[in-house]
């Protein structure tokens, strides 16, 4: 992966810090942690029932809170029943319901406009996300899925990081989730692109590879 698809140092500094002191040079890859744990750590808030909080502004420096209704969660439901039929299908719905989740949120929490991949002279301003800032709001949104019975072949992971600096890697991060029959790990990554453009879905294991 090129250097202006990787995500910015500043948001990403404490995350790398944890995971030298850990020992976990590839990644900080934590498959048993819940992903409710993410939050504490990376300034976000979980979800609570159908309240949102989408991170912006880099590193989850701003916050919006988002009230859904029944009525998204209809829409959610007819996604995401459009890949009840296998993994990759399911997969596919997953692309579609964050993108869709993006497009939702954008006018509450001014991320309508929000750039894609490496933009450094965006930090701190609103409405610009950062990695960290789209694996928090992207993991919320698949905590959303679980919690509402929408996901049949996936669960929700706890976030992961690549790279750091000393393997000549920028630091990145992104939303996880695991195939239930496989235990395959996914990367579902929106942060190269331009808000509900599009989402990276690829195993797990050819996004830490990437450069």
């Amino acid at each position: 992966m090129a250097l202006n698809k990787e995500c910015s140092v500043r948001g990403l500094a404490r995350s790398i810090l944890i995971c030298l002191s850990a020992g976990l040079l590839a990644g900080c890859v934590s498959s048993s942690a819940s992903p409710l744990s993410w939050y504490p750590n990376h300034n976000g808030v979980a979800p609570n029932g159908l309240q949102v909080t989408i991170c912006h502004g880099f590193g989850c420096m701003r916050s919006s809170r988002v009230q859904l209704t029944g009525q998204d969660v209809t829409v959610l439901r007819g996604i995401m029943a459009r890949g009840s039929s296998d993994p990759a299908a399911e997969r596919r719905a997953i692309k579609n319901a964050v993108m869709w989740m993006e497009e939702r949120v954008a006018p509450i929490a001014g991320t309508g406009n929000d750039e894609g991949g490496f933009d450094m002279h965006n930090s701190g301003v609103a409405g610009q996300t950062d990695c960290l800032d789209e694996a928090t709001n992207t993991t919320s949104t698949l905590i959303i899925l679980s919690e509402n019975g929408l996901l049949r072949h996936h669960s929700v992971q706890y976030p992961v990081a690549r790279g750091f600096l000393l393997d000549g890697r920028y630091p990145h991060a992104t939303a996880v989730v695991a195939e239930l029959e496989s235990g395959e790990r996914w990367a579902i990554d929106p942060w190269p692109y331009r808000n509900a453009e599009d989402v990276d879905v690829m195993p797990l294991s050819a996004w830490f590879a990437a450069r």
